[in-house]
């Protein structure tokens, strides 16, 4: 099912669609959360403890944020941010050489779907640029798209800044003005960052951590079963 709300262009005029990497395109089964487990150890956060719970609710809660970013805020001063989000960073970067993902069914298709109808397509992430390529890596996706972003390539603010989309739009050239271009994505912030880019379609999608209320609130001109269902949705067939 498709639940489509108020559009600032029509999907035809759609050329560049950056879309969000873990929970929209990527399914990583919870690894976010087993990888926060090791980052909060490292800086002695007990497991099962009430700090241990609060801070897991806040990492639920902005999925779609650039890691760092959550870390900053977790632990306030830049030394223990940076010491938690290199052992998150490992700890999720040994999961994913685990074989611990796998494409959202019918995410491959889907770019490949757009591809071939002529438009752009960029993959755009929260985490950092090792962790980006060790799961395009492991799904052998290095070819798939012309360009990856992780938020160090575009000024070092991720989502929901709309810093990332603009750089899609900037450095493909794909689009002439931001209203041809759509965002999709599985969390609230993916949404935020492609309203504030202006870009004429923002979609969430109900694979990942955030729901259809979380995606209204956000400004979502659209709300998706999977991104399987984009390519039809930008041909006018749904």
């Amino acid at each position: 099912m498709t639940e489509t709300h108020t559009a600032t262009a029509a999907p035809a005029d759609i050329r560049l669609v950056v879309l969000d990497m873990a929970g929209t395109t990527v399914a990583d089964g919870g690894l976010v959360e087993r990888a926060f487990a090791a980052a909060a150890a490292e800086l002695g956060v007990a497991p099962g403890s009430a700090d241990h719970a609060d801070k897991l609710a806040y990492v639920r809660a902005t999925m779609g944020e650039s890691k760092i970013s959550v870390f900053r805020h977790l632990f306030g001063t830049e030394e223990a941010a940076q010491r938690a989000n290199t052992a998150f960073e490992k700890a999720y970067g040994d999961l994913v050489d685990g074989g611990l993902v796998a494409p959202v069914p019918g995410a491959r298709e889907a770019v490949e779907e757009l591809r071939a109808d002529g438009r752009t397509v960029v993959l755009t992430t929260g985490f950092a640029r090792v962790t980006q390529d060790a799961v395009l890596d492991a799904l052998g996706w290095r070819g798939l798209v012309p360009l990856t972003l992780c938020p160090a390539d575009a000024g070092g603010r991720g989502r929901p800044y709309p810093d990332m989309v603009l750089e899609a739009f900037l450095r493909t050239k794909a689009a002439e003005d931001v209203h041809q271009v759509a965002v999709v994505g599985d969390t609230s912030y993916d949404v935020l960052s492609g309203v504030r880019a202006g870009a004429g379609l923002v979609a969430g999608v109900r694979t990942g951590a955030h729901g259809d209320a979380e995606f209204r609130a956000a400004g979502a001109t659209h709300v998706l079963d999977s991104v399987g269902a984009l390519p039809a949705l930008l041909r006018g067939e749904r």
